[in-house]
């Protein structure tokens, strides 16, 4: 029989409440996101036009739909409803936009990525920041990332329908 050794973090017990720091936070960007465009769908269009990788028409279509998309992920993560799906969807989308800034950035296109707001072609004068939003992007892919994993968090609806409890005993 071994002593418990003191100030030691045990990762089965740690990782459920990162997972939850992870599902709340990824919610909170896509709630953020989705609403800073959903009162101006056509700015949204724009901006998803500005990318330049697709015909205009299907753009805005897209920028309208986006706002929604990214308002029902959020609320999932929120509610840690279907966790792992949304996970997974948010992982995709959050690649395609790292694509599209990595795609702006190499064609020399002066824009706003929109991903918080209405985006579009930069003033003259103004340069884009593709690096930090592409940094931030794969933040953000690094917490679907970690809850495509471990997908299993406390206080969510997908443990309250499963009964499954979120917390591992240390002795597993």
């Amino acid at each position: 029989m071994t002593a418990p050794r003191t100030g030691t973090v045990h990762w089965p017990a740690v990782r459920p409440w990162l997972g939850v720091a992870a599902r709340l936070g990824l919610a909170t960007v896509w709630l953020v996101a989705g609403a800073t465009k959903v009162g101006d769908l056509a700015a949204s269009g724009r901006a998803v036009n500005a990318y330049q990788v697709m015909p205009y028409d299907l753009a805005t279509v897209i920028g309208a739909a986006l706002p929604f998309v990214e308002l029902a992920l959020g609320v999932l993560l929120l509610l840690g409803l279907a966790t792992r799906l949304t996970a997974g969807i948010s992982a995709a989308l959050l690649v395609v936009f790292v694509a599209g800034i990595a795609s702006a950035w190499t064609r020399g296109l002066a824009i706003d990525c929109g991903c918080f707001g209405s985006g579009g072609q930069l003033a003259e004068g103004q340069a884009p920041s593709y690096l930090p939003e592409i940094l931030r992007d794969l933040g953000f892919l690094a917490l679907a990332g970690f809850l495509l994993i471990w997908p299993r968090t406390p206080f969510s609806v997908d443990g309250w329908l499963t009964g499954d409890p979120a917390v591992e005993d240390e002795d597993e």
